[in-house]
């Protein structure tokens, strides 16, 4: 069974850094793609960016300021947010392809989801 667990969400003032975890059981990353995810209150979920065999991929609304990153011995993927805008609070997901070691922007891509963790920047 595949279990991912977001964690490190939380407030944050604008301009501020945070850092997600996605810890994964059941499936190694290094065997799919994985990707983050995001939802805003009243919007649609969201691309933010993915890691795959074929390298990262971010949004164009936070390239340069998000990067993804992954710790193979600890089975766990990371979003650094940088730079953080308002714009950016959403409950952030993270997600693998499990078919697949090629990133997608699509979430219908994906096949295990975690349960999400709250970013809410301040002004």
């Amino acid at each position: 069974q595949v279990q991912l667990v977001e964690s490190g969400g939380r407030l944050v003032q604008a301009g501020g850094s945070l850092r997600l975890s996605c810890a994964a059981s059941g499936r190694t990353f290094s065997t799919c793609a994985m990707g983050w995810f995001r939802q805003a209150l009243g919007k649609e979920r969201e691309f933010v960016g993915a890691m795959g065999l074929d390298g990262n991929v971010y949004a164009d609304s936070v390239k340069d300021r998000f990067t993804i990153s992954r710790d193979n011995a600890k089975n766990t993927a990371y979003l650094q947010m940088d730079s953080l805008r308002v714009e950016d609070t959403a409950v952030y997901y993270c997600a693998i392809r499990a078919s697949s070691r090629l990133w997608s922007k699509s979430p219908y891509e994906y096949d295990y989801w975690g349960q999400g963790t709250q970013v809410t920047v301040s002004s």
